[in-house]
């Protein structure tokens, strides 16, 4: 192998190895404040509630319920999903992206498939 293959191999590896790294991990529930007073159920209503756990997102007026995630190279986390709004019957798919608040690292902002920011979470205590 040549010495620019190495190098090469190298790099590759180092990139995966901080992908990896930055992985966003949601074995702990994410959310604002009133999202982690109602991370075990409804504790109190809030308009802005944001709840953000391992298998679903949920806000005052929707629940998500995870059907598949998938890290991406810049180390966000695109996560699909089958939602149920309030007042309307069935569910609809739906798609997040998940990444690290570029203010605070220790925060995930959660975009709709549009971009659109739903909001910004922290590690609930």
């Amino acid at each position: 192998m040549s010495l620019r293959a190495v190098h090469l191999a190298a790099v590759v590896l180092l990139a995966a190895g901080q992908a990896t790294a930055a992985a966003i991990d949601l074995s702990k529930p994410y959310g604002n404040k009133s999202g982690c007073i109602n991370k075990n159920g409804q504790q109190v209503y809030a308009e802005d509630m944001l709840l953000l756990t391992e298998k679903e997102f949920i806000t005052v007026a929707s629940a998500c319920t995870f059907t598949e995630k998938q890290a991406q190279a810049d180390g966000s986390l695109v996560v699909k999903a089958q939602c149920q709004a309030e007042g309307e019957e069935g569910e609809s798919p739906g798609q997040f992206t998940i990444k690290r608040s570029t203010k605070n690292a220790k925060r995930l902002v959660i975009a709709d498939e549009d971009g659109t920011v739903m909001g910004e979470v922290s590690r609930c205590r």
